[in-house]
């Protein structure tokens, strides 16, 4: 071989990144996502965070979580009852509920991400300050593919 390497050789290796790349992701979701000593379920946590950004009625959660409506109703309601989030009729709209997280909520997922944070920090204080800048690199690539 001269070292010229195929275009089906390239592009096998591309794959094989594709599913190293999601595979890792993936784990690293799980395990920052899924402590043992989460102080709310997964599901929970991500709809706090989309009512830090925005003013969502249910529907629009459900879609954006890709879940059913009966599914974020029940999650809704517990985070409603407790009080992380609370309830208000639509002004313009009395038959559409608008949802907002209240300062409870604001301060459980600030708690969660902070927790999250940890986890990563600890196993990033094992790294090398060369690993440490490849991962650098690598999270601003990762951040313009999912952006894509």
């Amino acid at each position: 071989m001269n070292g010229v390497r195929t275009g089906s050789a390239v592009a096998a290796d591309r794959r094989q990144l594709a599913a190293d790349l999601r595979a890792v992701c993936m784990r690293v979701s799980r395990r920052t996502r899924f402590a043992k000593d989460a102080l709310v379920p997964p599901h929970q946590a991500s709809v706090l965070g989309k009512l830090t950004e925005n003013v969502l009625t249910p529907r629009e959660l459900a879609d954006i979580e890709c879940v059913s409506a009966p599914s974020m109703t029940r999650t809704v309601g517990c985070l409603v009852d407790k009080g992380l989030v609370r309830r208000e009729a639509d002004p313009s709209d009395g038959r559409q509920v608008r949802l907002f997280i209240t300062d409870e909520g604001r301060t459980t997922i600030a708690r969660v991400r902070a927790q999250r944070d940890e986890w990563m920090l600890e196993r990033l204080s094992a790294l090398s300050e060369q690993e440490c800048a490849v991962l650098e690199q690598a999270q601003e690539i990762l951040g313009r593919v999912v952006a894509a």
